[in-house]
């Protein structure tokens, strides 16, 4: 195991190779395998002590294990060619952070290619958006080239309040000046399976335009996809033990037996997801330490992923935890 610390930035980055692969409970590291994984302090006390590692943000101190025992990251972070961690002393500092994050991504890609597809999810994950809409973003960035979706919704009445739509329009997309066209909200006219089909077509016809890229698997390559996580683990409207997890061909479908009311939702599958450029994973609160601890902790004791386990995009994964998230870790 290798580790580069940047004292400036309190941040540290571990590598850990095995030429043959990690054996026994990691059977999902294929030989040879490379994991890298950065975990980064923002306002904590020194040290913050994890469950898998006890990191001091001073780099002559370096890392040390919090026990004899050497701990891996779990498979469901290892899948993914490069994780990262943040963890935050509170929301405010997570939701400056992930603005920052927002904005240069955003810069990045508009400078390349002249557009910026961003996806977003419901729930928390708006308020966490808010310093967006704040100086110095809500000046800096360059709104007309945004390209909003959801990563699922509710089929409801936009005007409705489970609706995902009217959340983050109240909330984001009502105080920054992203072009109305550019915003691709579900047709609430429609059922659950008229909509998830109506959400296709219209994914697709933005890869004929070039608005959206593809990825080498052949689904839709968003730049940026901001997700939040269920007390449960779940993800976009994919739930523990439900049969969509396992959907690997579809990039739209439909649910009308939803676990957590309304029943009838749209979402997009794990293969769009894991398509994505970036995703942020955005998890505030202590309520939701023990899904945390799960997802990122040991899983030799879980005889069944969670949702959010299955996240592993082609591009680069980021948690966004504020310490009461990060708690049991």
């Amino acid at each position: 195991m290798d580790s580069d610390c940047d004292g400036r930035t309190g941040q540290s980055k571990f590598v850990l190779f095995h030429p043959t692969g990690f054996p026994n409970k990691f059977p999902l590291f294929p030989p040879p395998m490379v994991a890298a994984i950065t975990i980064s302090f923002r306002s904590l006390p020194s040290p913050y002590s994890f469950g898998i590692w006890e990191v001091s943000p001073v780099c002559s101190v370096g890392y040390r294990r919090s026990d004899h025992r050497a701990r891996f990251p779990s498979p469901a972070m290892a899948e993914s060619t490069k994780a990262k961690v943040e963890v935050f002393d509170s929301e405010e500092v997570l939701a400056e952070s992930l603005a920052k994050y927002t904005a240069n991504l955003s810069s990045n890609f508009i400078g390349e290619r002249g557009a910026f597809t961003i996806v977003v999810s419901g729930g928390s994950l708006i308020k966490s958006l808010r310093k967006l809409t704040e100086s110095p973003h809500v000046d800096s960035i360059h709104w007309s080239k945004w390209h909003v979706f959801w990563v699922d919704e509710r089929v409801v009445p936009k005007d409705h309040d489970d609706s995902n739509y009217k959340l983050a329009y109240e909330g984001f997309l009502s105080k920054v000046p992203i072009p109305p066209g550019n915003v691709y909200s579900i047709n609430d006219a429609l059922s659950a399976e008229g909509a998830a089909h109506d959400y296709l077509t219209c994914l697709k016809n933005l890869v004929k335009s070039g608005v959206l890229n593809i990825s080498e698997t052949r689904f839709p390559k968003f730049d940026l996809m901001l997700l939040g996580m269920g007390p449960d683990g779940h993800v976009a409207s994919l739930f523990p033990g439900h049969g969509l997890m396992n959907e690997k061909e579809k990039w739209v479908t439909f649910i009308k037996d939803s676990p957590k009311p309304p029943p009838e939702r749209i979402t997009f599958t794990f293969p769009v997801i894991n398509s994505s450029a970036s995703i942020a994973l955005v998890v505030a609160g202590a309520g939701k330490a023990h899904v945390v601890q799960a997802a990122l902790g040991d899983t030799s004791q879980v005889s069944e992923k969670l949702p959010v386990q299955i996240v592993s995009p082609e591009g680069e994964l980021t948690w966004f935890l504020d310490k009461g998230a990060a708690s049991k870790l």
